[in-house]
């Protein structure tokens, strides 16, 4: 077996998305080689109704996939499917575009007025770019929680730990995204498969990713990972919680602006044209 390694360690960065919601991008619209098949990972964690509450109004995608995970608050969502409804703490909305919808997320927080998720993207391969699109909602009980001996706690959006498999299937890049939290004064090893791309976010406490490090990575890191069969994690005096992200690479080109993402600048040209004519959504 063979350890990974750290390759990249980057803090997630403000920015403004939305018609005004104030995130945390952990990365996005850069590097797409480096996070294939992954496209972006957006923290949309706050305690400020203000920050949020403008949403992301109608906008349309093509080409990925949006996969939204929710940990506390409530997201309103509609899209041009005929799909409406609320997804809230523990849930998860699978999004496929595929050749095209159009739809809008709207958080709406907690009787606190916290709304904490995070929402990423994955490229379609070019042989299911216009395919047609779906939308699943994964509701918390839904989603299988594996308990260690040595406490730890995973929870399974997607992917297969032993014979437990996430509700989340047939998926061409094979993507396995796991909730992780390690108790202190542990050590832990989770597989991932060699051909993957592996990262981690963290998103509570801090550790250690890997055996040749020093530095503790805390709250808002993002953790790129060389190739190996396996990651090892050690936490010191603090838990940690994480989501462990890895899927197959798709090694094709990417031509990418605002919400849409197909392999040529032609495709991505004949999509901002068909929204423009009215003729962009092609199942219904």
């Amino acid at each position: 077996m063979t350890i990974r390694t750290l390759r990249r360690v980057s803090p997630s960065k403000p920015t403004l998305e939305g018609a005004g919601v104030h995130l945390k991008r952990a990365f996005g619209f850069h590097d797409t080689k480096d996070y294939d098949p992954f496209l972006l990972l957006d923290d949309f964690r706050s305690d400020r109704p203000e920050h949020y509450l403008k949403g992301f109004p109608w906008h349309p995608h093509r080409g990925i996939e949006t996969i939204t995970y929710v940990l506390k608050g409530d997201v309103e969502h509609g899209d041009s499917l005929g799909n409406k409804g609320t997804i809230s703490s523990g849930d998860v909305q699978w999004m496929t575009a595929g050749s095209g919808i159009i739809h809008q997320e709207m958080p709406k927080g907690d009787a606190d007025g916290r709304m904490h998720g995070f929402q990423l993207w994955c490229n379609l391969p070019a042989s299911e770019k216009m395919c047609a699109p779906r939308y699943r909602d994964i509701i918390s009980n839904q989603i299988p929680k594996l308990i260690l001996g040595n406490g730890i706690q995973i929870k399974i959006i997607c992917g297969q730990l032993g014979t437990l498999k996430g509700p989340v299937e047939d998926i061409t890049i094979a993507p396995q995204y796991l909730d992780i939290t390690i108790p202190p004064h542990t050590e832990s090893t989770h597989p991932t498969p060699a051909d993957h791309t592996a990262l981690a976010y963290v998103i509570d406490g801090s550790a250690l990713f890997s055996p040749q490090e020093t530095t503790e990575r805390g709250d808002g890191s993002l953790l790129l990972f060389t190739g190996g069969d396996e990651i090892v994690i050690h936490t010191i005096e603090k838990s940690v919680r994480f989501l462990l992200i890895s899927a197959r690479p798709l090694r094709e080109p990417v031509a990418w602006q605002g919400p849409i993402v197909m392999n040529t600048e032609e495709e991505l040209q004949t999509a901002f044209r068909e929204y423009q004519e009215g003729t962009f959504l092609k199942h219904r």
